[in-house]
Protein backbone atom coordinates (compact mmCIF):
# COMPACT_ATOMS: atom_id res chain seq x y z
CA UNK A 1 0.00 0.00 0.00
CA UNK A 2 1.66 3.54 -0.76
CA UNK A 3 1.68 5.31 1.98
CA UNK A 4 1.56 9.78 2.28
CA UNK A 5 4.18 11.46 4.08
CA UNK A 6 1.62 12.91 5.76
CA UNK A 7 -1.74 12.87 7.42
CA UNK A 8 -4.64 14.38 8.93
CA UNK A 9 -5.49 14.43 12.35
CA UNK A 10 -7.20 16.12 15.59
CA UNK A 11 -5.52 18.09 18.36
CA UNK A 12 -5.85 19.95 21.19
CA UNK A 13 -3.80 23.37 22.41
CA UNK A 14 -4.62 22.34 25.92
CA UNK A 15 -7.85 20.68 27.86
CA UNK A 16 -11.09 22.41 27.81
CA UNK A 17 -14.49 22.69 26.14
CA UNK A 18 -15.35 20.36 22.49
CA UNK A 19 -14.09 23.50 20.92
CA UNK A 20 -10.19 22.95 21.89
CA UNK A 21 -10.40 19.77 18.99
CA UNK A 22 -9.10 20.73 15.88
CA UNK A 23 -7.78 18.91 12.55
CA UNK A 24 -4.37 19.58 11.57
CA UNK A 25 -1.70 17.56 9.55
CA UNK A 26 1.44 15.64 10.89
CA UNK A 27 4.01 13.03 10.06
CA UNK A 28 2.35 9.30 10.15
CA UNK A 29 3.09 7.09 12.82
CA UNK A 30 5.74 4.10 12.19
CA UNK A 31 4.60 0.69 13.69
CA UNK A 32 6.98 -0.80 16.20
CA UNK A 33 7.91 -4.69 15.92
CA UNK A 34 4.49 -5.72 17.56
CA UNK A 35 2.12 -3.17 15.79
CA UNK A 36 0.14 -2.61 12.46
CA UNK A 37 -0.29 0.60 10.71
CA UNK A 38 -3.99 1.03 10.42
CA UNK A 39 -5.47 3.20 7.76
CA UNK A 40 -8.61 4.62 9.35
CA UNK A 41 -11.81 4.77 8.44
CA UNK A 42 -14.04 5.40 11.26
CA UNK A 43 -13.01 5.86 14.68
CA UNK A 44 -15.27 5.58 17.75
CA UNK A 45 -15.84 8.22 20.12
CA UNK A 46 -15.87 7.44 23.48
CA UNK A 47 -16.34 8.76 27.06
CA UNK A 48 -12.90 8.09 28.08
CA UNK A 49 -12.14 10.29 24.86
CA UNK A 50 -14.14 13.42 26.46
CA UNK A 51 -12.18 12.61 30.02
CA UNK A 52 -9.08 12.96 28.23
CA UNK A 53 -9.81 16.29 26.44
CA UNK A 54 -10.97 17.70 29.41
CA UNK A 55 -7.76 16.97 31.18
CA UNK A 56 -8.67 14.10 33.63
CA UNK A 57 -7.84 11.14 32.09
CA UNK A 58 -3.97 11.47 30.34
CA UNK A 59 -2.20 9.33 27.66
CA UNK A 60 -0.01 6.34 29.75
CA UNK A 61 3.85 6.71 29.09
CA UNK A 62 4.71 5.90 25.43
CA UNK A 63 0.95 5.84 24.15
CA UNK A 64 -0.14 8.85 21.26
CA UNK A 65 -1.20 12.19 22.60
CA UNK A 66 -4.34 11.91 20.10
CA UNK A 67 -7.21 10.79 20.99
CA UNK A 68 -9.09 7.60 19.93
CA UNK A 69 -9.15 3.91 21.47
CA UNK A 70 -10.79 2.46 18.80
CA UNK A 71 -10.82 2.41 15.11
CA UNK A 72 -11.54 -0.08 12.14
CA UNK A 73 -9.47 0.26 8.75
CA UNK A 74 -7.25 -1.70 6.45
CA UNK A 75 -3.74 -2.57 7.19
CA UNK A 76 -1.13 -0.49 5.74
CA UNK A 77 1.87 -1.34 6.90
CA UNK A 78 2.79 -4.44 9.58
CA UNK A 79 5.79 -4.53 12.10
CA UNK A 80 8.63 -7.19 11.91
CA UNK A 81 7.08 -9.52 14.72
CA UNK A 82 3.63 -9.26 13.03
CA UNK A 83 2.47 -12.83 11.75
CA UNK A 84 -1.31 -13.76 10.85
CA UNK A 85 -2.49 -10.20 8.92
CA UNK A 86 -1.71 -8.76 5.59
CA UNK A 87 -1.40 -5.44 3.98
CA UNK A 88 -4.81 -4.71 2.58
CA UNK A 89 -7.19 -7.04 5.61
CA UNK A 90 -9.64 -5.20 7.32
CA UNK A 91 -9.62 -4.81 10.92
CA UNK A 92 -11.06 -3.22 14.05
CA UNK A 93 -8.41 -2.68 16.82
CA UNK A 94 -8.88 -1.34 20.63
CA UNK A 95 -5.95 0.85 20.13
CA UNK A 96 -3.42 2.90 22.72
CA UNK A 97 -4.76 6.16 21.64
CA UNK A 98 -4.13 8.13 17.86
CA UNK A 99 -7.58 6.79 16.57
CA UNK A 100 -8.83 10.28 15.61
CA UNK A 101 -6.67 10.01 12.72
CA UNK A 102 -5.90 9.05 8.90
CA UNK A 103 -3.54 6.37 10.38
CA UNK A 104 -3.16 4.71 13.18
CA UNK A 105 -0.97 2.05 15.10
CA UNK A 106 -2.17 -0.47 17.15
CA UNK A 107 -0.86 -3.64 18.58
CA UNK A 108 -1.85 -6.58 16.70
CA UNK A 109 -2.62 -8.62 19.58
CA UNK A 110 -5.74 -5.57 20.00
CA UNK A 111 -6.83 -6.08 16.43
CA UNK A 112 -9.67 -8.45 15.22
CA UNK A 113 -11.35 -8.55 11.98
CA UNK A 114 -14.27 -7.13 10.32
CA UNK A 115 -17.38 -9.51 11.24
CA UNK A 116 -18.95 -10.37 7.84
CA UNK A 117 -21.14 -8.19 5.96
CA UNK A 118 -19.74 -5.39 7.72
CA UNK A 119 -18.70 -1.63 6.90
CA UNK A 120 -15.93 0.49 8.68
CA UNK A 121 -18.38 2.46 10.36
CA UNK A 122 -19.98 -0.87 12.15
CA UNK A 123 -17.06 -2.15 12.64
CA UNK A 124 -15.74 0.77 13.90
CA UNK A 125 -18.08 1.00 16.99
CA UNK A 126 -16.79 -2.68 18.16
CA UNK A 127 -13.49 -2.62 19.81
CA UNK A 128 -14.14 -0.27 22.86
CA UNK A 129 -17.43 -1.28 24.05
CA UNK A 130 -16.74 -5.34 23.16
CA UNK A 131 -13.82 -5.23 25.11
CA UNK A 132 -15.13 -3.00 28.05
CA UNK A 133 -18.24 -5.29 28.06
CA UNK A 134 -16.66 -9.15 27.86
CA UNK A 135 -14.30 -7.69 30.52
CA UNK A 136 -16.76 -6.32 33.30
CA UNK A 137 -20.03 -7.67 33.05
CA UNK A 138 -18.49 -11.28 32.14
CA UNK A 139 -15.41 -12.00 33.25
CA UNK A 140 -15.40 -9.72 36.52
CA UNK A 141 -19.24 -10.08 36.60
CA UNK A 142 -19.14 -13.23 35.74
CA UNK A 143 -22.45 -12.81 34.05
CA UNK A 144 -23.98 -16.56 33.45
CA UNK A 145 -27.02 -17.76 32.01
CA UNK A 146 -30.06 -18.05 33.58
CA UNK A 147 -28.54 -14.84 36.16
CA UNK A 148 -29.90 -11.33 36.24
CA UNK A 149 -28.78 -7.93 35.99
CA UNK A 150 -28.94 -4.50 35.93
CA UNK A 151 -27.18 -2.03 33.46
CA UNK A 152 -26.92 1.66 34.59
CA UNK A 153 -26.72 3.16 31.28
CA UNK A 154 -28.34 1.28 28.90
CA UNK A 155 -28.63 4.01 25.99
CA UNK A 156 -25.11 4.34 25.68
CA UNK A 157 -22.87 2.53 23.48
CA UNK A 158 -21.86 0.12 26.27
CA UNK A 159 -25.29 -0.76 27.66
CA UNK A 160 -26.74 -1.26 24.25
CA UNK A 161 -23.51 -3.71 23.71
CA UNK A 162 -24.28 -5.03 27.51
CA UNK A 163 -28.09 -5.48 26.70
CA UNK A 164 -27.50 -7.47 23.22
CA UNK A 165 -24.35 -9.78 24.66
CA UNK A 166 -26.17 -10.50 27.82
CA UNK A 167 -29.37 -11.93 26.18
CA UNK A 168 -27.22 -13.86 23.47
CA UNK A 169 -26.10 -15.53 26.29
CA UNK A 170 -29.21 -15.88 28.22
CA UNK A 171 -29.19 -13.55 30.94
CA UNK A 172 -32.19 -11.66 32.12
CA UNK A 173 -31.15 -7.94 31.57
CA UNK A 174 -32.96 -4.75 33.46
CA UNK A 175 -31.26 -1.15 32.73
CA UNK A 176 -32.11 2.14 33.69
CA UNK A 177 -32.21 5.34 31.41
CA UNK A 178 -32.79 9.11 31.44
CA UNK A 179 -35.94 9.50 29.46
CA UNK A 180 -38.97 7.12 28.43
CA UNK A 181 -37.67 7.36 24.73
CA UNK A 182 -34.32 5.42 25.52
CA UNK A 183 -35.99 2.88 27.71
CA UNK A 184 -38.24 2.10 24.51
CA UNK A 185 -35.03 1.99 22.21
CA UNK A 186 -33.58 -0.49 24.84
CA UNK A 187 -36.44 -2.71 25.27
CA UNK A 188 -36.31 -2.84 21.53
CA UNK A 189 -32.89 -4.22 21.71
CA UNK A 190 -33.83 -6.81 24.11
CA UNK A 191 -34.00 -5.41 27.56
CA UNK A 192 -36.57 -7.13 29.58
CA UNK A 193 -37.33 -4.06 31.31
CA UNK A 194 -36.23 -0.47 31.60
CA UNK A 195 -36.47 2.39 34.57
CA UNK A 196 -36.34 5.66 33.83
CA UNK A 197 -34.28 7.27 36.48
CA UNK A 198 -35.34 10.53 36.37
CA UNK A 199 -39.31 9.42 37.12
CA UNK A 200 -38.52 5.55 38.91
CA UNK A 201 -36.61 4.72 41.79
CA UNK A 202 -34.72 2.07 40.14
CA UNK A 203 -34.04 0.15 43.96
CA UNK A 204 -37.65 -0.24 44.17
CA UNK A 205 -38.28 -1.10 40.83
CA UNK A 206 -35.44 -4.01 40.87
CA UNK A 207 -36.97 -5.07 44.20
CA UNK A 208 -40.43 -5.43 42.31
CA UNK A 209 -39.18 -6.88 38.80
CA UNK A 210 -36.82 -9.81 41.23
CA UNK A 211 -39.46 -9.91 43.83
CA UNK A 212 -37.44 -8.76 46.34
CA UNK A 213 -34.29 -11.37 45.45
CA UNK A 214 -32.29 -8.20 43.32
CA UNK A 215 -29.77 -8.74 40.86
CA UNK A 216 -27.28 -10.77 40.34
CA UNK A 217 -24.66 -8.68 38.57
CA UNK A 218 -24.66 -4.68 38.32
CA UNK A 219 -22.52 -2.28 35.79
CA UNK A 220 -22.86 0.89 36.81
CA UNK A 221 -21.07 3.74 35.21
CA UNK A 222 -22.22 6.52 36.89
CA UNK A 223 -20.28 6.02 40.91
CA UNK A 224 -21.05 7.71 44.33
CA UNK A 225 -24.81 8.60 44.08
CA UNK A 226 -25.69 5.06 43.21
CA UNK A 227 -23.34 3.22 45.21
CA UNK A 228 -25.49 2.01 48.15
CA UNK A 229 -28.55 1.83 46.05
CA UNK A 230 -26.95 -0.72 44.29
CA UNK A 231 -25.27 -2.77 46.80
CA UNK A 232 -29.20 -3.24 48.17
CA UNK A 233 -30.72 -4.30 44.79
CA UNK A 234 -28.16 -6.71 44.75
CA UNK A 235 -28.63 -10.94 45.53
CA UNK A 236 -27.19 -12.99 47.70
CA UNK A 237 -23.39 -13.53 46.43
CA UNK A 238 -23.83 -10.49 44.13
CA UNK A 239 -21.25 -8.83 42.35
CA UNK A 240 -21.22 -4.51 41.49
CA UNK A 241 -18.52 -3.84 39.04
CA UNK A 242 -17.56 0.01 38.22
CA UNK A 243 -16.33 1.25 35.13
CA UNK A 244 -16.69 4.74 35.29
CA UNK A 245 -17.86 7.22 37.63
CA UNK A 246 -19.56 10.07 35.99
CA UNK A 247 -21.40 11.68 39.19
CA UNK A 248 -18.38 11.33 41.55
CA UNK A 249 -15.83 8.28 42.94
CA UNK A 250 -16.45 9.19 46.61
CA UNK A 251 -19.11 8.15 49.12
CA UNK A 252 -19.99 7.92 53.04
CA UNK A 253 -23.15 6.02 52.25
CA UNK A 254 -22.14 2.14 52.21
CA UNK A 255 -23.23 -0.26 54.43
CA UNK A 256 -20.46 -2.72 54.67
CA UNK A 257 -22.60 -5.21 57.03
CA UNK A 258 -24.82 -5.49 53.56
CA UNK A 259 -21.45 -6.94 51.98
CA UNK A 260 -20.56 -9.13 54.35
CA UNK A 261 -23.87 -10.78 55.35
CA UNK A 262 -24.41 -11.17 51.70
CA UNK A 263 -21.55 -11.94 50.62
CA UNK A 264 -21.12 -9.30 47.66
CA UNK A 265 -18.21 -8.40 46.10
CA UNK A 266 -17.47 -5.08 44.72
CA UNK A 267 -14.73 -4.36 41.45
CA UNK A 268 -13.98 -2.21 38.71
CA UNK A 269 -11.33 -1.66 36.39
CA UNK A 270 -9.95 0.44 33.68
CA UNK A 271 -8.96 -1.04 30.12
CA UNK A 272 -6.00 1.56 28.98
CA UNK A 273 -3.71 0.49 31.34
CA UNK A 274 -3.92 -2.97 30.95
CA UNK A 275 -0.93 -4.43 29.13
CA UNK A 276 -0.64 -5.53 25.64
CA UNK A 277 -0.82 -9.43 26.62
CA UNK A 278 -3.73 -8.79 28.93
CA UNK A 279 -5.74 -6.70 26.04
CA UNK A 280 -4.91 -10.14 23.45
CA UNK A 281 -6.46 -12.17 25.78
CA UNK A 282 -9.64 -10.05 25.81
CA UNK A 283 -9.62 -10.03 21.96
CA UNK A 284 -8.88 -13.90 21.78
CA UNK A 285 -12.14 -14.22 23.51
CA UNK A 286 -14.07 -12.30 21.69
CA UNK A 287 -12.87 -13.67 18.56
CA UNK A 288 -13.92 -17.05 20.06
CA UNK A 289 -17.36 -16.21 21.44
CA UNK A 290 -18.81 -12.51 20.79
CA UNK A 291 -17.93 -12.78 16.67
CA UNK A 292 -19.54 -15.94 16.24
CA UNK A 293 -22.59 -14.06 17.36
CA UNK A 294 -21.56 -10.62 15.19
CA UNK A 295 -21.12 -13.02 12.56
CA UNK A 296 -24.41 -14.42 12.55
CA UNK A 297 -26.73 -11.23 12.83
CA UNK A 298 -27.47 -12.21 16.99
CA UNK A 299 -25.75 -8.70 18.32
CA UNK A 300 -24.82 -5.77 16.08
CA UNK A 301 -23.96 -1.63 17.31
CA UNK A 302 -26.59 0.54 17.56
CA UNK A 303 -25.10 3.73 15.27
CA UNK A 304 -26.88 7.28 16.83
CA UNK A 305 -24.54 9.07 14.48
CA UNK A 306 -21.65 9.84 12.07
CA UNK A 307 -19.81 12.75 12.20
CA UNK A 308 -16.62 13.76 9.57
CA UNK A 309 -13.19 13.70 10.98
CA UNK A 310 -13.08 17.34 10.88
CA UNK A 311 -16.14 18.19 12.86
CA UNK A 312 -14.85 16.05 16.01
CA UNK A 313 -15.73 18.95 18.40
CA UNK A 314 -19.82 18.44 17.41
CA UNK A 315 -19.23 14.32 17.71
CA UNK A 316 -17.97 15.40 21.63
CA UNK A 317 -20.77 18.21 22.50
CA UNK A 318 -23.17 15.74 21.54
CA UNK A 319 -21.51 13.02 23.38
CA UNK A 320 -21.21 15.45 26.91
CA UNK A 321 -25.42 15.78 26.02
CA UNK A 322 -26.05 12.56 26.58
CA UNK A 323 -28.88 12.47 24.14
CA UNK A 324 -27.61 10.08 21.96
CA UNK A 325 -28.19 5.90 21.64
CA UNK A 326 -25.95 3.80 21.27
CA UNK A 327 -22.81 4.83 19.46
CA UNK A 328 -20.93 7.85 18.19
CA UNK A 329 -18.76 7.64 15.15
CA UNK A 330 -16.22 9.41 13.32
CA UNK A 331 -15.97 9.08 9.51
CA UNK A 332 -12.35 8.89 8.31
CA UNK A 333 -12.57 7.62 4.98
CA UNK A 334 -14.68 7.20 2.73
CA UNK A 335 -17.82 4.59 3.55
Amino acid sequence: MSLPATMRFITMDSPGAPQVLKPTTGPLPAPKPDEILIRVLAAGVNRPDVAQRTGNYPPPPGASPIIGLEVAGEIAAIGADVTGWAIGEKICALTNGGGYAEFCVAPAAQCLPWPEGYDAIQAGALPETCFTVWTNLFQAGRLAAGETALIHGGSSGIGTTAIQLGKAFGAEIFITAGSDEKCAACVTLGADAAINYRTQDFQAEIKRLTGGRGVDVILDMVGAPYADKNISSLAMDGRLVFIAFLEGSRTEKLNLLNIMTRRLTLTGSTMRPRTTAQKGAIADDLRAKVWPLLNAGKCAPVIHKVFPLREAAEAHALMESSTHVGKIILCVGER
